[in-house]
């Protein structure tokens, strides 16, 4: 399998986590005021993260198959809009799943807002930016709400791994 196809599946499987850390996130006593929590005060809040982890979603569809996807280019007012985009993107992804990527081995071209331009494979770009960028930001996310006093945990994290359960052998 290609490794963008198996990102876009990690990708799926954590933006549903996101999604449900955002449900807990909107039922909790401080609501979308946890969307302007941050850990750090130089580090951006938790509505910010939301965006640059769905961003990475779209640079991949656009760099490793070839869309055209602009991705949301200012943060959500609400956990409600940001869930319903984290459903939009998602749908991008079943979308993208249905064709095949790029070739592992076609050049991938990218700037940074700094000024860095990057020049690398798909399978590269795959493996060396988008997932570590990816997981960054989600990681980030759930540090904020864990920081802010949600009460989540790894269960909440993985809760994907359930499909995999297997069921207790019978004495």
């Amino acid at each position: 399998m290609h490794l963008a196809e198996t990102a876009l599946i990690s990708f799926d499987q954590l933006l549903g986590t996101l999604d449900h850390l955002l449900g807990k996130a909107a039922a909790s006593e401080q609501g979308d005021a946890l969307l302007q929590a941050r850990l750090a005060p130089d580090m951006f809040p938790l509505v910010t993260q939301v965006r640059f982890t769905t961003q990475q979603v779209y640079n991949t569809l656009n760099r490793a198959y070839g869309g055209e996807h602009n991705g949301a280019d200012t943060d959500h007012t609400s956990i409600a809009e940001a869930r319903a985009h984290l459903a939009e993107v998602r749908a991008l992804i079943a979308a993208a799943r249905q064709t095949a990527p790029l070739p592992a081995d076609a050049m991938v071209e990218f700037d940074l807002p700094n000024g860095m331009t990057f020049a690398l494979t798909v399978s590269d770009y795959v493996r060396d930016w988008a997932v570590p960028q990816f997981y960054f930001h989600l990681m980030t996310a759930y540090a904020v709400l864990r920081h802010a006093g949600l009460p989540i945990g790894k269960i909440d994290y993985m809760g994907f791994m359930m499909q995999h359960l297997k069921a207790p052998q019978s004495a």
